[in-house]
């Protein structure tokens, strides 16, 4: 076998065993390195709760992260990179070769993890939902859809200011009329968000509840 091949070999395997890196959805985590044991099992049903089930990652200094898949989560505390913050004793079980597992609901870092501070965050359809607290911009009912304030087809935009949250009956009265034509009035004027933790809640649609306390009002 040449040299070369044997390289190319190694740099594989070496990969294989470093089980990759904290995913950063929406922050710089590049520098945070797992490495996989041998054996992490994990049950398979269908990946109806498995797949979905998430864990907060806290930096070391608290400040929220990202919601991790709970494989990630565990691999993290078994390599001593993360120590469990929030226990969740009615969690699943995950089992390692010589240890058992329950998944916690928060993780926080051992080391501290640079961000790069980006100041709008971006809008999703999830971190919207959030701000507006799932509560119809008009009416104040249970809100299901989005609205532009200023319709898209009178040139409104695709923005924090012009979108609310909004329930289908509104949403359906309004059309693509102006607030001013119906009668109607916000009950807050749309803003962006602020603060580092609703780049987690744009990816989040529902929340485990252990996780409020370290996401701020946003999360309220």
């Amino acid at each position: 076998m040449s040299q070369r091949k044997r390289s190319q070999l190694n740099r594989v395997g070496h990969r294989a065993a470093a089980g990759g890196s904290v995913p950063p959805p929406a922050s710089n985590l590049h520098s945070v390195e797992t490495v996989a044991p041998q054996s992490v099992h994990v049950p398979h049903d269908g990946g109806s709760v498995w797949g979905r089930r998430r864990v907060l990652l806290l930096n070391s200094t608290y400040e929220p992260l990202t919601a991790l898949p709970m494989r990630r989560a565990v691999i993290m505390l078994l390599c001593g990179k993360a120590d469990v913050v929030h226990d969740d004793p009615t969690g699943p079980v995950i089992h390692s070769a010589s240890r058992t597992i329950t998944v916690p609901s928060v993780i926080r870092l051992r080391t501290y993890v640079r961000v790069p501070y980006r100041a709008r965050i971006p809008m999703t359809r999830a971190a919207l939902m959030h701000r507006d607290r799932f509560r119809c911009a008009y009416c104040g009912g249970k809100a299901d859809t989005v609205d532009h304030v200023i319709p898209r087809s009178r040139g409104g935009e695709h923005t924090w200011e012009n979108c609310v949250a909004c329930c289908s009956t509104c949403n359906h009265k309004k059309a693509d009329k102006l607030l001013s034509e119906l009668g109607w009035a916000l009950r807050m004027a749309p803003m962006p968000p602020k603060g580092q933790h609703w780049r987690l809640l744009s990816t989040v649609k529902e929340l485990d509840p252990a996780w409020v306390r370290y996401l701020g009002e946003g999360a309220a």
